[in-house]
């Protein structure tokens, strides 16, 4: 008896917990609306962040132009006082030898054969006045190529500071990419549960008029027998949209050529941000610029006008501007590129890295 009342007890209890278990209506197409607008907001606002970001990482490619073509002149004028310090030193000695060695023109000669004591004042000066120049131009070339050693260090810090800057943008860029893509298939997904929900209720609709039209025809053949119902139906087609145009034609393959066989003549040449010299060092839109030089194309200096200024191609050719924000390389084909990378690099033939493509050929 007691195990008979404990079964019911247990099976009440699983009864009244499927009876309590909530069920969830689907949502409706004003709530998916409502969600999807949601989601573009957020798009709209990811999308802004991205083009603020893309404007930071164009403008921080300009100031490193700058920065390393600021190195580049210290490297020089540190070269130059190093050259013009050593000279000094050389010519000191000499003098010194000269004055204290060579017999009648010796220092001690000169001061022996002052005719008086005003002559022996004049010459001793003159002595003294010599070792004072050396000395006085010797430390100011020490001096000066102290104070360009210390400008290179200070520029070469603020180089590499900006250069991890890069290196972040271009991090957040990437997550930022990813967060937006993600946003973007969640709207597309909302899009189609939108028209899912759109299509179930019109259907619903057209039973509960078909229904309803079926009840009319029963009472109508109830009350007249005689009477026959017809019905039609009506079909409909949709129009394939057009496919967007884009552009497939091309220039001319020769200068395509040219800057092709310029990039290439490249390879290996030590990337050097603000380079513009081919052969000793280019950074990627100093590359991207000299090979279209060498086609007889000018071209803007950095990467960002460099793609503005081009002609937009959906079908990247040989020749051609392959860019990202804050970075451009010369297509080669087969997806490949050639590109003067980062600092510590050399310029290479590397995969394509791309968004874009523009054309001047």
């Amino acid at each position: 008896m007691k195990n008979r009342l404990t079964q019911a007890v247990i099976a009440a209890s699983v009864a009244s917990v499927l009876i309590a278990t909530p069920v969830f209506a689907e949502p409706s197409v004003e709530d998916l609306k409502k969600n999807k607008a949601a989601a573009e907001s957020e798009v709209g606002s990811l999308q802004e962040e991205l083009t603020e970001l893309v404007s930071k990482i164009s403008q921080l490619e300009s100031d490193l132009i700058e920065k390393g073509e600021e190195i580049t002149k210290a490297e020089d004028d540190l070269k130059e006082a190093q050259k013009q310090e050593e000279e000094q030193y050389e010519d000191m000695k000499l003098r010194i030898k000269f004055m204290y060695e060579e017999g009648d023109t010796s220092f001690v000669e000169t001061l022996v054969s002052a005719k008086n004591f005003s002559d022996l004042v004049n010459k001793a000066e003159y002595v003294q006045n010599v070792h004072t120049y050396d000395r006085q131009m010797l430390t100011a070339y020490v001096e000066t190529k102290q104070k360009v050693a210390d400008l290179k260090d200070t520029l070469e810090d603020e180089m590499a500071s900006m250069e991890s800057m890069q290196q972040q943008f271009e991090s957040d860029k990437d997550s930022l990419d990813v967060t937006l893509e993600s946003k973007q298939a969640e709207i597309a997904n909302l899009d189609g549960e939108i028209q899912a929900a759109v299509e179930k209720a019109a259907e619903e609709r057209r039973k509960e008029e078909e229904e309803r039209q079926q009840q009319a025809r029963q009472q109508e053949t109830a009350q007249a027998p005689s009477g026959n119902a017809g019905s039609g139906s009506t079909g409909g087609g949709s129009t394939p949209s057009a496919p967007q145009p884009s552009y497939q034609g091309q220039g001319d393959t020769s200068v395509a050529q040219a800057i092709v066989s310029a990039a290439y003549s490249q390879l290996g040449v030590p990337y050097k941000w603000g380079g513009t010299t081919p052969g000793v060092g280019l950074d990627c839109s100093g590359l991207v610029q000299y090979a279209h030089r060498v086609a007889g194309i000018s071209i803007p200096r950095n990467s960002e006008a460099q793609y503005a200024a081009g002609k937009k191609v959906s079908n990247p050719q040989p020749g051609d501007i392959a860019w990202k924000p804050g970075h451009v390389g010369v297509y080669i084909g087969n997806g490949k590129m050639i590109e003067a990378q980062q600092t510590g690099t050399n310029i290479m033939v590397s995969n394509v890295r791309a968004v874009g493509y523009a054309r001047y050929w």
